[in-house]
């Protein structure tokens, strides 16, 4: 019974459920610097700014997904 809990666990892990949590705080996009392959996301970011990467020092770039999972993957 391990193998097929394992299994059970992997694939509710790995659904597209659009629910992510709770709604404070939740997450409408990441910030990307594309050349660095660096992540920011946006509630991790203060003001409307867009951040600078942390590698680079170049602009980053909001990006969110056009899905509707809510991850900006």
């Amino acid at each position: 019974m391990g193998l097929l809990n394992t299994i059970t666990d992997t694939l509710k892990a790995s659904s597209s459920s659009s629910n992510r949590g709770s709604g404070a705080g939740e997450s409408k996009g990441a910030y990307w610097c594309h050349d660095c392959s660096e992540r920011i996301l946006d509630t991790d970011v203060e003001g409307d700014d867009a951040p600078t990467c942390p590698a680079c020092g170049d602009e980053m770039e909001f990006e969110r997904s056009p899905g509707s999972t809510g991850c900006a993957c």
